[in-house]
């Protein structure tokens, strides 16, 4: 295989899991701006739903996540314990009984996943509850709360979901792809030069994670074990807002090809929070469909880094 980066994706799809900062809008701008033979393995140490991997479908991929949820999911669809026929019936039957039942029902099913952490019943919460967030407190309990739609569950709407389901079932049996329940350091561990990472790691200042901490000091580390890794490396992150920029990649990454990209943010408790975010993807340089000549970016490093409000728990 001569070249598998750059390319142009036709069409991106949306995985089973949803999650918030997936990276459907970015996927074919990624594609497009990173070069890669193909011959070793696509690392992508932040998995989060899957889209990039799914979309971009690699013949060789080691990913992890340190969402053991999702990272059991996507092993059960692997493993065959998950198909869509088994996600379609459990949907059909539990989606009536949300419609009767509404919240109440919802609640006792997050109980239930909580102490079993069933595959199952994290694609029914994970599609049922409030905006279609994913979040979990500090013991590790799914705390998101009912999305108040009891009717949620339609026949199209389940229809929708085990499509996706087989669409990517079917990629994962047919590829050699190794799924880790894991932090980042995992899967840096033993690149190669042939291999290319690809990492999506929790914004800094922008929301809470979906599932642990990250904070500057972990995106301080990343940075450093990044640079001395083999092979090339893409890295998604917020370059700025209407109201401010993003320190952190003045400092750390100033001499790599950073391609911006324009889109709109979804995530937040109010309209007035939910605006354009200028997107980065930081390139290693060597790895680009177009390199560019070194040159320095300036950006005001004056702006505040707290994060921006929340959702409140439930």
């Amino acid at each position: 295989m001569n070249n598998f980066f750059p390319r142009f994706i036709e069409e991106v799809k949306a995985p089973p899991i949803k999650c918030q900062g997936i990276k459907t809008k970015l996927i074919a701008f990624i594609a497009q701006n990173i070069q890669w033979n193909g011959n070793g393995r696509w690392i992508e140490p932040f998995l989060g739903s899957g889209a990039v991997l799914f979309n971009l479908k690699p013949n060789r991929a080691l990913v992890s996540d340190t969402n053991k949820h999702i990272i059991q999911f996507y092993n059960d669809l692997k493993s065959g314990k998950l198909d869509e026929k088994i996600v379609r019936d459990y949907l059909s039957e539990n989606g009536a009984i949300l419609s009767k039942q509404g919240g109440d029902f919802f609640y006792e099913l997050r109980n239930r996943f909580n102490e079993s952490g069933g595959s199952l019943e994290f694609l029914f919460l994970n599609r049922s509850c409030f905006n279609g967030l994913m979040r979990f407190n500090s013991d590790g309990r799914y705390n998101v709360p009912f999305g108040h739609k009891p009717q949620r569950f339609s026949k199209a709407y389940i229809t929708k979901i085990t499509n996706q389901v087989a669409w990517v079932r079917n990629l994962i049996r047919n590829k050699d792809w190794e799924f880790v329940t894991s932090d980042y350091t995992y899967a840096l561990q033993s690149t190669t030069l042939e291999d290319f990472i690809y990492l999506d790691p929790p914004y800094i200042g922008r929301h809470a994670d979906y599932y642990n901490t990250w904070s500057e000091n972990n995106a301080v580390q990343m940075a450093e074990l990044i640079k001395r890794t083999n092979g090339g490396y893409a890295i998604s992150m917020w370059y700025e807002n209407r109201y401010r920029k993003n320190n952190y990649i003045n400092t750390f990454w100033k001499d790599e090809i950073i391609e911006l990209f324009n889109h709109f943010y979804h995530i937040g408790s109010s309209e007035d929070l939910r605006n354009e975010m200028v997107e980065a993807l930081i390139i290693k340089r060597g790895y680009s469909a177009v390199n560019k000549p070194l040159k320095r970016m300036e950006i005001e490093l004056n702006f505040d880094l707290s994060p921006l409000p929340v959702i409140a728990q439930a």
